[in-house]
């Protein structure tokens, strides 16, 4: 899985392009933490190209919205894929992990 961020005006997107798994989910959680340090709070993960997500997966956009919070910012997920969805749902996560269509309807309204 590759990652990569750029940083908006009011936020930072990070994007994440492949299998979100128990491979890749600890590299997110350090990316995510890299950005935090760089000093961006406000952090929406593009979902746009992960077809794929798994419980790891899941586990490390919590722990990346834990992160984002204690540093005073907040986590968003944007592009949701109809697989990452329907583990969102099946676990309820998705009342925890607010989805929008795209990155800047995100932080849009804040």
């Amino acid at each position: 899985m590759e990652f990569s961020y750029e940083v908006k005006d009011s936020y930072a997107e990070v994007k994440a392009d492949g299998r979100l798994n128990m491979v890749s989910a600890p590299k997110l959680r350090e990316f995510v933490t890299d950005v935090i340090a760089g000093g961006s709070s406000r952090i929406v993960v593009n979902l746009e190209n992960t077809a794929f997500m798994d419980s790891s997966g899941l586990g490390a956009l919590i722990g990346c919205l834990k992160a984002a919070r204690q540093a005073g910012g907040d986590l968003r997920i944007a592009a949701v894929q109809p697989q990452v969805k329907m583990v969102l749902e099946l676990t309820s996560m998705d009342r925890v992990l607010t989805s929008y269509a795209s990155a800047d309807e995100a932080f849009g309204n804040d």
